[in-house]
């Protein structure tokens, strides 16, 4: 098949318990199909896509009631234990999608309203089978197991993008609408009832078949052309964001292959998004249309650069699938392996020069042959060669990485650290993997549960990213720099309120300085994060009541905070269950 190493096809094998391909199934009969993947659509920088063929925005359904819709699933999916909140991958993921989004903004297909009313979120899911979903008001999900698979950033966003065109072409509200005897709050009602099915599939089944009759052969129809207007206005919006549009051919050409062989399960999106031959050949008149330019020596070096990030970012989303012992030794094993190839003659520092060379110089062209009296073999051309060692210094930048991380989770850090000593050597030269590295290795101390003893250099004001601040965090408590990381994690919720695993982080600190009603208060917001209000109003009743039985546990300051926060959940407690008497008359 298509996955490089035996180790990855075993992380990749069909996973038990969670699937949010029950999502899918159940949004596909109710009317409401989830996205396919996002590949064709051709658009030309600085055509308005006003000038593009559009079934139209026929949608009846209010984006006010599609988000609520979409809050009511989101709220399963937090409480769901294969829901992942990895700093690391989701910072990733977030480079790919924030493009995206900017320019579906700049091409009108982002309309203000929506923008503003919608989640715009992505779930990363702990499933290592190959599939990504659209839900109500902009809410996306993604299977670890899809980043473990795709080979490039570029095809990560062809799939992404064409979810992307699915809600903002409104087609969940359209189909919603179209099925006139459902009301959304019955087909909201399914798609809950899949996520509490998924772990039992025969009563999944049960509640499939049972729940609304297959759509009639018309709206089919109807969903085919939307599945082609996805593909089209997901082509022009990958390729205005700057990726490659050959991510969207050779996506399909994962699936195209995929659907040949026996499906073992492995590919939900297949089912949820069936390719037909009208849909592959558009993508590739699409590509062949768009053909890009020869790329210059920087953009090559960015293309390789780029490679190497995504090689540990899908090792990372093999590992984090929970694939068992067996998996992760077999993981291990590989990277020794490919350590010891790196290692052995020539010496390690000349393979690893030629590596870093083959992702960052341009590809010269073969000189021809000198005149010879007898045949003999054409030298190899020296952009293959390039191209091949560029290659493999992408897989052995993921077999690294993964190994190490594989290693760290079995508890063997001698092994891990001496796989990671050489992998630093090969991403020395690329700004982005080295930092992924660097965290890598504090996550590999903190696993050990010893103090990294990069700590006494680590600066909070100074981190980049939410993965590197919320990583560094982790180990200044463990180094009991504990005051320095409150303060850090204070003014980042300020900005990001919604990042729930950044206020369960803030509370520890709390914890640790003894600030109980601080503490409470931010568990409670880490629920309002996640839309757990109700649990939320209890945590900070809670905090309320220590501080009237401790009255020196907070300050007035605090105190304000407290009880204005306190009324406003409630009065979000209140909203929530006047709606749900609502939805219940419909």
């Amino acid at each position: 098949m298509f996955l490089s190493t035996p180790s990855e096809r075993l992380l990749l094998r069909r996973p038990p318990a969670w699937r949010p391909l029950a999502l899918a199934v159940l949004l596909t009969l109710a009317g409401t199909a989830p996205p396919a993947l996002a590949q064709s659509s051709s658009h030309q920088p600085g055509v308005s896509s006003a000038a593009l063929p559009s079934l139209g925005d026929s949608a009846e359904l209010s984006a006010a009631t599609e988000r609520r819709i979409g809050d009511r699933i989101a709220i399963s999916i937090y409480r769901d234990p294969d829901y992942v909140d990895d700093a690391v991958l989701a910072d990733y993921v977030q480079g790919l999608w924030q493009p995206l989004l900017a320019a579906a903004r700049a091409r009108g297909e982002l309309s203000a309203e929506l923008d503003e009313r919608f989640a715009w979120e992505i779930f990363l899911v702990r499933d290592r089978t190959v599939n990504a979903f659209a839900l109500p008001g902009g809410y996306f999900g993604v299977h670890l197991g899809l980043i473990g698979t795709v080979s490039s950033a570029d095809e990560m966003a062809a799939v992404l993008a064409h979810e992307l065109s699915h809600v903002t072409q409104r087609h969940i509200s359209r189909l919603m609408t179209q099925q006139s005897r459902q009301t959304p709050w019955m087909i909201a009602a399914m798609i809950l009832g899949a996520l509490a099915a998924s772990k039992h599939p025969d009563a999944g089944t049960a509640a499939i078949v049972g729940g609304q009759a297959l759509a009639a052969q018309g709206q089919l129809n109807f969903s085919r052309d939307m599945e082609r207007e996805a593909d089209r206005i997901g082509f022009g919006v990958m390729s205005d964001a700057g990726y490659d549009s050959r991510g969207v051919s050779s996506m399909f050409d994962k699936l195209q292959q995929a659907s040949r062989l026996n499906d073992n399960g492995a590919f939900p999106y297949l089912r949820s998004h069936p390719l037909t031959t009208e849909r592959i050949a558009e993508a590739q008149a699409r590509v062949q249309l768009a053909a890009p330019a020869q790329p210059s020596q920087e953009q090559r070096a960015d293309e390789g650069r780029a490679q190497q990030l995504h090689a540990m970012m899908a090792a990372r989303a093999r590992i984090l699938a929970a694939p068992g012992v067996d998996a992760l030794r077999t993981v291990q094993a590989e990277a020794r392996r490919r350590a010891g190839v790196l290692a052995a003659p020539p010496a390690q520092a000349v393979v690893v020069q030629r590596a870093q060379s083959a992702l960052v110089s341009a590809p010269a062209p073969a000189p021809a042959p000198a005149p010879a009296p007898a045949p003999a073999p054409a030298p190899a051309p020296a952009s293959a060669s390039a191209s091949a060692s560029g290659a493999a210094a992408v897989r052995d930048t993921g077999a690294l990485y993964g190994g190490a991380l594989a290693a760290a989770k079995l508890r063997d850090f001698s092994d891990a650290r001496s796989l990671l000593n050489q992998l630093k050597l090969l991403v020395a030269s690329t700004a982005q993997a080295s930092k992924a590295v660097e965290l890598l290795a504090l996550e590999i101390d903190l696993l050990e549960g010893k103090i990294p003893p990069s700590a006494a250099s680590i600066h909070l004001e100074k981190a980049a990213s939410r993965a590197e601040l919320l990583t560094q965090a982790r180990a200044l408590m463990a180094a009991q720099r504990v005051p320095e990381v409150s303060q850090a994690l204070r003014l980042w919720v300020a900005q990001h309120p919604k990042d729930a695993l950044a206020w369960q982080l803030l509370a520890q600190a709390y914890s640790q300085q003894n600030q109980s009603v601080r503490a409470i208060r931010a568990d409670a917001e880490s629920r309002v994060a996640q839309l757990e209000y109700a649990g939320a109003l209890d945590r900070l009743k809670a905090a309320q009541n220590l501080m009237r039985s401790q009255p020196g546990s907070a300050d007035y300051v605090e105190a304000s905070i407290l009880d204005t926060r306190t009324r406003q959940i409630e009065l979000l407690v209140k909203e929530q269950a006047v709606q749900d008497k609502a939805d219940e008359k419909l």
